[in-house]
């Protein structure tokens, strides 16, 4: 039986801006189950502000936050729905 999908919200902060195109390469390899992104740049901390929606199972979520979260100058953390 197929794991049922999981909703959630991947929240990263982008401290270094030469980790921004690794980061895109990622998210597009995920884009399947993605439901919308949105960036803030802050400059006056010099670092950008993403938040990614996704819809997928548990262990496709693990794995895009996973690759994300091994990148340098990338903090990532993920909030799941309840059901």
């Amino acid at each position: 039986m197929a794991e049922a999908n999981r909703i959630a919200v991947i929240a990263i902060i982008v401290e270094d801006r030469d980790c921004v195109s690794r980061l895109n390469e990622i998210l597009h390899e995920y884009g399947d189950c993605i439901i919308g992104r949105m960036g803030i740049p802050y400059p006056k901390k010099n670092l950008s502000l993403i938040s990614v929606a996704v819809d997928a199972p548990n262990d496709r979520i693990s794995a895009l936050t996973g690759k994300l979260g091994a990148i340098e100058g990338l903090t990532v953390r993920t909030a799941y729905s309840k059901s």
